[in-house]
């Protein structure tokens, strides 16, 4: 699965694209790959504000459950609410698939993050 161009990234496997003033968030292609068959998302609470790096919510798959980041500061404005009832969208589409959305404090802070070819380093290294 090839690492789309249009959006940044974070090491710790999220990513996230402009929409507007506020920006999705998703987990990316290798990391659903390594969790497997997802069976939750959730635990985002709509209304918190997030430092960069904080965690926002949780991904359960029948093999781990994992921590989703926020790649940048800001608040949480809305949550995929689709996942509650089909996590396993994300296995199909992670990239067409967000879990939630951010307004950014600052909208330039992504522009300090990965782009596709340094992330597709970071899953490389394993």
């Amino acid at each position: 699965m090839s690492i789309p161009n249009d959006r940044k990234y974070v090491s710790s496997h999220e990513w996230i694209k402009a929409d507007g003033d506020v920006m999705q968030v998703g987990i990316t292609g290798p990391a659903q790959e390594q969790l497997g068959d997802l069976v939750f998302v959730g635990d985002v609470r709509v209304g918190a504000n997030l430092a960069a790096a904080e965690t926002a919510g949780v991904v359960e798959s029948v093999k781990a459950a994992s921590d989703i980041y926020a790649p940048v500061a800001g608040e949480i404005v809305a949550f995929n609410e689709s996942l509650n009832d089909a996590p396993d969208q994300i296995n199909s589409d992670p990239y067409g698939t967000w879990i939630f959305k951010i307004k950014p404090v600052n909208a330039a802070d992504i522009n300090g993050l990965l782009d596709a070819d340094g992330y597709q380093r970071v899953a490389d290294a394993g």
